[in-house]
């Protein structure tokens, strides 16, 4: 790669800036709050969500069951619209108090909400603690009761309780971790994953509209799953079904969990034994409704008005959601470069998440493996890539994610020649032969830790918890 020039060089941190620019705006204008403004108002005591009215006062009790990532946000939200008149629970991964630090205003735990803060990406004691007393409680309210749900990823190990193995045993919390842990690093899509996570559940797939039954029950989704899957959202706990056993079983075996599997889920596999959820003629469904009022199409649609008005062409192609993070690199930066022939300057945006089978991994995530994959392919090059997730967490890193561009690579080299001691440095010294800092990038591909290198590159994206979760954004510039 030739020597980036000084003129180059602040054209590329001025691009770095811009995309971090567009991102921060599409972070903004998705809230949840302005969501819930636009998509629920209450006016005395009728609530409007979307296109239905409920009266509360007219029930004998209301309650709020919010899960999710976002679980804190949307039940400060809610309360903003009705008032203090509501009480229920709140399971979530995030502390409230960490919001502060990211703009938010809602940084207090809401009045008369029990929180339990649960486990991500694996449930932990408190997660299984934050379901009895879901369950409890939604066992409590009759045919004259009114149950909100408020839905939002990760919710699938934020609240979790175990169904029973073949010992008529709970399967118990390590087996149930490990349970999680292939799931997450098996590289499978997230509706897969959540497919076999509702058959191992007895809160997911349905089963706690099922245990709020006969109560009149109304769901509001805040979703970070594709649009044609809403019933993956947290494992569709209050959603009937569109998985099966069957499908269980296929995606176990497209994947050879059942190998990684500890031995009291493996046996509900061998034996055939998992016990099906509720599909849509249960009774539990016949008053429940469903609404989602934010998603990452809103995130996406609010990115392109940002980088329109930067002064870019913008497409959007998400054809790559799902996708193992190597060839979704490779597709977008083809798509990318098409359109820069045809364009002096391009924004091309995709949502969604991309895939990453981890082995033995480092420090990173999905996103800033993909942002390192494409540092790689575009040296030299006047491109520059950011990958981030809506929620302000990528894999088991403190980043969202991070920002590559052309120069990565040669900066990287020059870092090499510092006399700075951190790790990732003294990995580049170690490899200052290869003057392009390729060896680096593709020992931190290899051992899945890509928050190291774009930590001291100054190119990681810290926001923070931000309360919010919508997927993935993809912000590819050309110029």
């Amino acid at each position: 790669m030739p020597e980036i020039t000084t003129d180059r060089g602040q054209q590329f941190r001025q691009m770095r800036e811009t995309a971090l620019e567009i991102f921060a705006a599409a972070l903004k204008n998705a809230s949840i709050e302005s969501a819930f403004s636009r998509h629920l108002h209450c006016e005395r005591g009728v609530l409007r969500i979307c296109e239905d009215l409920y009266d509360l006062d007219s029930y004998n009790r209301v309650f709020v069951v919010s899960i999710g990532k976002a679980a804190h946000t949307m039940a400060t939200a809610l309360e903003a619209q009705v008032g203090s008149r509501l009480e229920g629970i709140v399971a979530t991964s995030v502390d409230p108090a960490s919001l502060s630090q990211t703009g938010q205003i809602f940084s207090g735990q809401v009045r008369r909400f029990r929180y339990f803060h649960g486990g991500h990406p694996t449930p932990t004691a408190e997660s299984i603690q934050a379901a009895e007393a879901i369950l409890k409680s939604l066992a409590a309210l009759d045919a004259n009761s009114l149950v909100i749900f408020l839905l939002s990823g990760g919710g699938s190990s934020i609240v979790e309780k175990p169904v029973v193995d073949l010992k008529d045993a709970e399967i118990s919390l390590p087996d149930l971790i490990a349970t999680y842990r292939a799931l997450v690093h098996s590289g499978a899509p997230i509706a897969a994953i959540n497919a076999i996570r509702k058959h191992l559940s007895a809160v997911k797939g349905g089963r706690l509209a099922q245990a709020a039954y006969p109560a009149q029950q109304v769901s509001i989704l805040v979703s970070d799953v594709p649009d044609s899957t809403p019933d993956a959202l947290a494992s569709g706990p209050t959603m009937p079904d569109s998985t099966s056993i069957h499908d269980c079983e296929r995606i176990a075996a497209e994947h050879n969990l059942v190998e990684q599997f500890p031995a009291s889920v493996a046996d509900l596999f061998r034996q055939h034994a998992l016990e099906e959820t509720p599909k849509s003629d249960d009774p539990a469904f016949v008053r429940a409704r469903w609404w989602p009022v934010l998603s990452n199409k809103v995130a996406l649609d609010e990115a392109a008005i940002a980088a329109t008005r930067a002064g870019f062409a913008v497409e959007v192609d998400n054809s790559c959601d799902d996708w193992d993070y190597e060839k979704a690199a490779d597709f977008l930066l083809t798509r990318l470069r098409e359109l820069r022939s045809k364009v002096s300057r391009v924004c091309l945006l995709s949502g969604g998440e991309v895939t990453v089978t981890v082995r033995n991994g480092g420090i990173g995530g999905r996103n800033q493996q993909f942002a390192l994959a494409c540092a790689e392919k575009i040296a030299g090059e006047d491109i520059t890539v950011l990958s981030a997730g809506t929620d302000g967490i990528d894999g088991n890193s403190p980043a969202a994610g991070a920002v590559a561009d052309g120069s990565t690579l040669f900066r990287a080299a020059l870092q090499a020649a510092s006399q700075s001691q951190s790790a990732i440095q003294s990995r580049l010294q170690s490899e200052k032969d290869d003057a392009n800092g390729e060896a680096a990038v593709r020992h931190a591909l290899a051992t899945f830790n890509a928050f190291p290198y774009f930590s001291a590159l100054g190119d990681a994206i810290l926001t923070g918890p931000t309360g919010n979760n919508l997927r993935d954004l993809r912000i590819l510039l050309a110029y």
